[in-house]
């Protein structure tokens, strides 16, 4: 089978397209917009819910988890969701292509989806999230691929064309929370998952119905295994399945330590790839200057993300417990305020990138950027004090507002601008594994999101974020007094 029949792509459509129906892009963009829009609305929803599912007492409609194990978990939820995207690029690269490994991958999260709204209990939990999570790494990857695929090197619309499928997925993760979390009040927990089902199973409808539109670039595989070389691969996951299973039998992995252990493992990853890289032949003087260079950059990013990530762990408790949620006499629903930050988001980014592009060579230098990152999340953090130790829920939502601004304000200076460095600082040889390692920071910090969450308690909320708070902001005057030696580490790279 021709991987043009095997996609449903035209064997017409060999290339980029100069297409100009959809507000002047390709068609094609369009179903790629609304996949990646409801796969979004799909995630998000569901995640915002999921904490509470998961630490609400029986009576609620929860499974009465202990706060700690709950946070734990969607920590370590969020870390395997970008050890998955690293999983979902090799994927791509070596077996189905961009395109399939997308297609695929949009059909095992709907089916998560699925499970957690019609498996009971734990079992639901387990099914759900594992398939959520491995399915929403291979997204993350190969939609990027993809809408790549759909123009040419020079083409002046690409830079135009992300910008319309980067505010498909604010606008998935601005109206997800919202309609889950109305569903989740009316009609149950998962009623609410549910929703987040429907939803990605209309982007798929609408992406399978535009597949034709797609170059047959979008299915081509870069690097394919070589016939009979799938046996490690396969073995390596067996290994990890009978290792997780043992690991909970023998009570060593635990709700409680999840977050921790996938830490764990995605730190070792990391000194590993850190390590080939310093030390191959393939690897010369200035390349490897570079990889020096970025491993400050990427400590930053693994502490930026920390924070940032506890938008689902300690930002969830806190709306619960904590957030004045009355609207006029209605009390809104608790995961609500998860729409703030994609909001602000959509708000700020054009006037970033305006920004960036007015300031050309006088911007402020990567390093500088990411160290505006991370003192910005210190500074988010810090302004939870003036409420630490109220009883009840007596934080007014408008302060909450302004501090989830200021997370995208810091996520703004990180968070596009690494995904760009990684781009530029790797080695020829390891241009792939460097963005990889980029999303491993992600990981890291999603999975220590969870871990640093069981510190939190409203009791201790003074103390809890005015040490990461001061911690972000230590680390990024550090990142700042480093910028100098940085940028000369880096030969060239800006």
């Amino acid at each position: 089978m021709t991987a043009n029949s095997a996609t449903g792509t035209s064997a017409a459509d060999s290339g980029p397209s100069t297409d100009r129906r959809f507000f002047g892009h390709p068609l094609a963009l369009g179903s790629l917009f609304s996949v990646e829009l409801w796969e979004r609305f799909s995630f998000y929803g569901m995640q915002t819910v999921m904490a509470y599912y998961l630490y609400y007492a029986v009576t609620e409609g929860g499974l009465g988890f202990p706060e700690a194990s709950a946070t734990s978990i969607i920590g370590a939820y969020g870390g395997l969701v970008y050890l998955a995207a690293v999983v979902g690029a090799w994927v791509a690269d070596r077996l189905l292509g961009a395109e399939r490994t997308l297609f695929v991958s949009a059909i095992t999260v709907m089916v998560g989806h699925v499970a957690l709204a019609v498996l009971p209990g734990v079992a639901g939990v387990v099914a759900g999230l594992v398939l959520v999570a491995l399915g929403s790494g291979g997204v993350k990857t190969s939609a990027t691929t993809v809408v790549g695929s759909l123009y040419a090197r020079d083409d002046p619309r690409a830079d135009a064309g992300f910008s319309i499928f980067y505010m498909g997925i604010n606008i998935g993760a601005l109206v997800g929370p919202l309609l889950t979390g109305l569903t989740q009040q009316l009609a149950g927990f998962h009623w609410a998952f549910g929703l987040a089902a429907i939803g990605m199973a209309v982007g798929l409808t609408i992406y399978a119905l535009g597949r034709r539109g797609l170059p047959s670039s979008a299915a081509a595989v870069p690097d394919p295994l070589p016939s009979g070389a799938w046996v490690r691969p396969a073995l390596g996951v067996v290994v990890v399945v009978v290792l997780v299973v043992v690991g909970f039998a023998t009570g060593v992995l635990s709700a409680a330590n999840l977050s921790t252990a996938v830490a764990i493992v995605v730190v070792l990853i990391s000194i590993g790839i850190f390590a080939i890289m310093l030390t191959s032949p393939k690897v010369d003087g200035d390349e490897r200057s570079r990889v020096r260079a970025f491993i400050p950059m990427w400590l930053g990013s693994v502490v930026f993300w920390s924070l940032f990530q506890q938008q689902f762990t300690v930002v969830t408790l806190y709306s619960d417990t904590r957030l004045d949620r009355n609207l006029f006499g209605w009390e809104f629903p608790v995961n609500w305020p998860n729409s703030i930050q994609p909001f602000w988001v959509i708000v700020l980014a054009p006037l970033f990138a305006l920004m960036w592009t007015k300031l050309g060579d006088r911007a402020p230098s990567t390093p500088v950027k990411f160290a505006l990152g991370a003192t910005g999340m210190g500074i988010a953090f810090l302004l939870f004090l003036p409420w630490a130790g109220g009883t009840g829920n007596t934080t007014p939502v408008l302060a909450l507002v302004l501090i989830l601004m200021v997370f995208s304000l810091a996520e703004l200076n990180l968070s596009p601008v690494g995904l760009s460095l990684s781009t530029r600082v790797g080695p020829a040889a390891f241009r792939n594994l460097t963005v990889a390692l980029f999303y491993l920071s992600i990981s890291l910090g999603s999975a220590l999101s969870g871990t640093l969450a069981g510190y939190y308690s409203p009791e201790t909320e003074g103390a809890y974020f005015g040490i990461t708070g001061a911690a972000a902001i230590v680390l990024g005057l550090v990142l700042f007094t480093l910028s100098p030696w940085i940028r000369r580490a880096m030969r060239g790279v800006r």
